[in-house]
């Protein structure tokens, strides 16, 4: 049987992924995509993901998944011995509500604006504004994911896909200086204390100790 194939760029929402393919110690093959580059628009790639965005999952048969939230489900459902979703099925379907509030909003509707400002704006006097509020969708996200963490340490009685997730946007918040609230911030620091992610961040090229402190 073929090797799962993962396309990531290290640092970027991808590494949640990552994550959760070494905590199942999967074995696949990585493959690094460029995105400053440009790589998602070349045709190789674009005949695997139409939609050209990462993370992508080429399954054993060869077919891809092009969504985080839907690799994740994915792999928790193909290998359920792991319990990366609650067996519950209220329980799973607040774990994919807290993913896609993540993924979905977050992500795409906050940090986008953060990170990609320039392609929401039709002059530069609008710069500042759009990353303003992109800024607002993240801290209203957190204070949100705050609330749902007050006492436990991860997001629902065990650690989840939606910790993963949870995980690569605190990833962010740290890079670019953004304080976390408490829950968040302690939840992000119990994520840094997983031997596998501790292990991603090092393969994605990243110093682990000067995010620790």
């Amino acid at each position: 049987m073929a090797n799962l194939k993962f396309y990531m760029t290290p640092g970027s929402c991808s590494t949640g992924i990552h994550i959760l393919l070494e905590e199942l110690e999967l074995v696949f093959e990585a493959y690094i995509v460029n995105l400053p580059a440009g790589d998602q628009f070349k045709p190789e790639f674009v005949a695997i993901n139409p939609k050209s965005t990462i993370p992508v999952l080429v399954k054993q048969d060869g077919t891809p998944i092009t969504d985080f939230v839907a690799i994740a489900w994915w792999l928790a459902k193909r290998y359920p011995k792991a319990g990366l979703l609650p067996a519950d099925i209220e329980q799973e379907s607040a774990v994919i509500e807290t993913m896609n509030h993540i993924v979905g909003t977050i992500h795409m509707l906050g940090y986008t604006r953060i990170f990609t400002t320039d392609n929401y704006v039709f002059s530069m006097e609008d710069h500042a504004r759009v990353k303003a509020q992109g800024e607002v969708i993240v801290k209203k996200g957190f204070t949100i994911l705050n609330r749902q963490l007050a006492g436990k340490g991860y997001l629902f009685d065990s650690f989840s896909i939606a910790d993963a997730a949870l995980f690569y946007i605190e990833f962010w918040a740290d890079r670019i200086g953004l304080p976390l609230p408490e829950n968040c911030q302690a939840h992000y620091r119990l994520m840094l204390s997983r031997p596998v992610v501790q292990r991603v961040l090092r393969e994605e090229g990243y110093n682990l100790p000067a995010m620790a402190t």
